[in-house]
């Protein structure tokens, strides 16, 4: 399913939300991006899930932790470190394990995204410590706009402490992008644009066969 604007200013309705959830799950299934659904129990709610492992002082700038047999695993991947370099990388990092959710909100009529940040020993980060780990080509727009500030929250559906970005402006930049879109001819998923945009403020990068698969899509679609 494509994503074709028509109005000036474009609201998510929660049937589109969900509908665009389960196309991007396909796109995640077949590239092996681990992201999930999770449903509420006795309930229609549900959300998309996933859990990253990061290494805590950004020694590389490339890297991926994978768990194995419930193990860090160290995978760098960044170009010219030797293997002495490499094999030094998981000795003077921390392993930081992010969850994130992305839910939709029917008060901005809009996804949001939820996340949670731990050590692999279970102590949570705090705000501050969020806050540092943004880089910084993002922190300076977050401090001088308090619509899209990182906040912690209850979490809707878990009724747990959570991060959160707020919400109350994605409408403004998604009709944005996805008006651009339309005048090209263009078709989107929707969670595919809004997260390639919202997640690397936190760490969540899509990989670029997000945008391969998209392409496929809409090339089949035209």
């Amino acid at each position: 399913m494509s994503l074709n604007l028509v109005d000036a200013d474009f609201f998510l309705e929660e049937n589109k939300f969900k509908q665009y959830c389960t196309e991007f799950l396909q796109y995640s299934q077949r590239i092996g991006d681990d992201w999930q659904w999770r449903s509420i129990k006795d309930s229609t709610d549900g959300y998309m899930i996933k859990t990253h492992f990061l290494l805590k002082n950004g020694s590389i700038s490339s890297g991926r932790v994978d768990i194995v047999n419930d193990e860090p695993t160290f995978l760098c991947v960044e170009e010219g470190l030797d293997d002495s370099q490499e094999a030094g990388v998981s000795e003077v990092s921390e392993v930081i394990r992010y969850e994130y959710h992305v839910l939709y909100s029917c008060s901005y009529q809009a996804p949001v995204l939820y996340f949670r940040a731990s050590f692999l020993n279970g102590k949570p980060l705090t705000l501050d410590e969020i806050w540092k780990s943004v880089h910084e080509c993002y922190r300076d727009r977050l401090w001088q706009g308090p619509w899209d500030m990182i906040t912690q929250q209850e979490h809707p559906l878990l009724g747990q402490p959570f991060f959160e970005l707020h919400p109350c402006r994605t409408n403004e930049f998604m009709s944005s992008i996805l008006s651009n879109l339309h005048k090209q001819n263009k078709h989107t998923n929707y969670i595919i644009s809004w997260l390639s945009v919202v997640g690397p403020v936190v760490g969540l990068h899509l990989p670029l066969s997000y945008a391969k698969a998209n392409l496929e899509e809409t090339s089949g679609a035209d």
